[in-house]
């Protein structure tokens, strides 16, 4: 801190920040404060870890910056260069900005899909446009993307998240469809940047909406493929195809500035790259999930099986073996869901002597102040959750008139993690409870949240659970935050094995 308070002064002329406040930090270890001058002036201090880290990212925003990129300028560095400043682009993520589409299941308004355009068709500008002149040399760890970095996310997949599920297969027959990918996954991986980890976390968003690049120190020499399929088949995001295939038309149309397309070849190269992101994510989601037991990353998983299946189905793994490794791993009951689990092939979902169905679920967030609400089914059937034990947004005076439907609410909540940990447990419930009911033909289930002012966490946690059911299991979902007076339907889709929207056997 005390090298940080020195830079300070470097930038600012001479002088103490007048306040210093710690910001959220991001995957690697370095942690970040937000410095502010007498007159209101901010600036982000960092401070890293890695030497080498460090080194790369200032290089990279250094040079991009020079190239006109949106990013982040680095303004002073230490002698030791494990401490640096750089320009301060707020709080607003797009990941933030997108949260109400996600909380819908990915169903996301116009001024979302707008953000989302603008965003991709900056992409190929510091894939592209930022790759000329760039010393490849300076990145970290390495220059260039190669056979040991793909084998090393093959294989964390395959004993971090494959091995874990039981599935039996065989070793070496699953290796030679590894190196088949390889193979064709670098045979043309160009002079271009590959970001690397390019998501909507480390896209930052101006007061105009524009989009600006952080976390770009990963980067190196690659294909860009790569950074599509990493930003576009994102499980959490559950993107509906049709926005999907817009993205990468507007991403395509931008790249044409830029170099000539074989737009052909690029898709088909696009869809090896899905498999391998899907086999990536997976792995990460096995060892955070089922290693280290973190709530967040096994409720990943069923969406990454979802777009794993589609993936499948749309003949995106053209490697006969490991499409069936990945098949039987799509299928395995815990993945399919209770319903299928209990059922035979071509059975219905329901039975005729428990009751007609569809199945509606109506989800409430409420003030305990204000009661409980009534269930007007008839059916007297349902849950009541009390979110109160958990951290309270609503203590503290930024988001005091917000509400658990807005980005920093949901990124205060996230990021303190009790609220993950309480979905964990309803989502498990929620889960077994509606396959029966699919199973039994019933037509009718409630959920409803509560906490003491109906406005942060109880508005969270139902508007998540609305957005969980709906993608699961494709069912009609009416949205109810009653102290906002604010009501939603989510519309039955076409049923899957599961129940889910347009789910298909791999």
């Amino acid at each position: 801190m005390e090298e940080l308070v020195r830079l300070f002064g470097e930038w600012s002329g001479g002088g103490e920040p007048a306040g210093i406040a710690p910001l959220p930090g991001a995957g690697s270890n370095r942690a970040y404060y937000r410095l502010t001058a007498p007159d209101g002036a901010t600036v982000v201090g960092v401070a890293g870890t890695s030497r080498d880290e460090n080194e790369a990212f200032i290089y990279l925003s250094t040079h991009f910056a020079r190239c006109g990129l949106p990013v982040p300028r680095v303004r002073a560095v230490s002698a030791d260069r494990m401490c640096y400043l750089q320009d301060d682009l707020g709080n607003r993520s797009l990941f933030d900005a997108l949260a109400e589409g996600r909380g819908r299941g990915g169903d996301y308004s116009e001024a979302e899909k707008e953000l989302l355009r603008r965003t991709v068709a900056m992409l190929p500008a510091i894939q592209v446009k930022g790759a000329c002149g760039l010393d490849f040399s300076r990145c970290y760890p390495q220059s260039e993307m190669d056979r040991t970095n793909v084998f090393f996310d093959l294989n964390y997949f395959k004993y971090c998240f494959l091995k874990a599920t039981g599935l039996d297969f065989h070793e070496l027959r699953l290796e030679e469809s590894f190196r088949l990918l390889a193979a064709d996954l670098l045979d043309e991986c160009g002079s271009t940047f590959l970001y690397r980890d390019f998501q909507a976390r480390n896209v930052m968003l101006d007061a105009e909406g524009r989009p600006f690049f952080i976390d770009f120190q990963g980067g190196r020499r690659g294909p860009l493929e790569y950074d599509v399929a990493s930003f576009l088949w994102q499980a959490s995001a559950r993107y509906p195809d049709a926005l999907r295939e817009e993205l990468v038309e507007v991403y395509l149309s931008s790249l044409s500035r830029y170099m000539d397309v074989d737009q052909a070849r690029f898709r088909r190269r696009l869809k090896s790259f899905v498999l391998f992101r899907l086999l990536q994510v997976l792995g990460t989601y096995g060892f955070r999930g089922y290693f280290e037991r973190k709530p967040h990353f096994l409720d990943s998983i069923p969406p990454a099986i979802q777009n794993l299946r589609k993936v499948l189905a749309d003949g995106g793994c053209p490697y006969p073996y490991l499409h069936d490794v990945l098949g039987r791993l799509a299928d395995l009951p815990r993945f399919s869901g209770q319903e299928k689990a209990v059922r035979k092939e071509g059975e219905p979902s329901r039975s005729a002597h428990d009751g007609r169905g569809p199945l509606v679920v109506r989800v409430f967030s409420f003030s305990y102040r204000k009661g409980i609400p009534a269930d007007e089914s008839g059916n007297g059937g349902g849950y009541v959750f009390d979110c109160r034990g958990t951290h309270n947004p609503g203590r503290y005076a930024p988001y005091k008139q917000l509400t658990g439907r807005d980005g920093p609410v949901i990124r205060f909540l996230e990021e303190d993690g009790e609220i993950l940990k309480f979905m964990e447990h309803v989502y498990a419930l929620a889960d077994a409870h509606v396959a029966r009911y699919l199973q039994r033909g019933f037509t009718d289930l409630m959920f409803a949240f509560g906490c003491t002012g109906g406005q942060h966490r109880s508005v969270y946690a139902a508007q998540h659970l609305a957005g969980h059911l709906h993608a699961e299991f494709g069912i009609e979902v009416r949205l109810f935050h009653r102290e906002q007076q604010i009501e939603e339907t989510l519309p039955a889709q076409e049923r899957g094995p599961k129940g889910g929207a347009g789910r298909k056997e791999a």
